[in-house]
C-alpha cells in the first residue's frame, strides 16, 4: 500500500511540473516572447496541452468566464498540493499505525 501511496506522489509531482511548464509556455507565447510558428515549440505546447486539458475541462465547466485569465491550472495545482500535503501523508501514518495481524501465536 506505501508503493502506491509513493508512486502517487511522484506521479502527482510529474504533473505539477508539467502544469507549472504548460502555464509558463502559454504565458511565454501570449507576450511573444517565444514563437508558437516555431515547430518544437507548438509540438511542446500541443503535447502539454494534451496532457492537461482532461484536467483541466471539468474545472472548467465549473468555474466563471474569466475572459483572458484561466484559473483552470491553479485550481489544479492547489488539488494536488492538498492530496500530496494533506491526504498521502495521513494515509501513510495511518497505515503505520495500523496493527500487524499477518502472524499467528504459533508463527512466531
Amino acid at each position: 500500500m506505501i508503493l502506491i501511496l509513493e508512486i502517487i506522489y511522484f506521479m502527482l509531482n510529474i504533473l505539477w511540473w508539467v502544469i507549472l511548464i504548460q502555464a509558463v509556455c502559454s504565458w511565454l507565447i501570449a507576450f511573444n516572447v517565444i514563437n508558437s510558428d516555431n515547430e518544437f515549440v507548438r509540438k511542446v505546447v500541443y503535447t502539454l496541452d494534451q496532457l492537461t486539458e482532461p484536467l483541466y475541462r471539468p474545472i472548467r465547466k465549473i468555474l466563471p468566464d474569466f475572459g483572458a485569465i484561466d484559473l483552470s491550472p491553479a485550481v489544479v495545482l492547489m488539488v494536488i498540493l492538498i492530496i500530496n500535503q494533506f491526504i498521502i501523508p495521513q494515509m501513510v501514518s495511518h497505515i503505520y499505525m495500523m496493527p500487524f495481524h499477518g502472524f499467528t501465536n504459533g508463527d512466531v
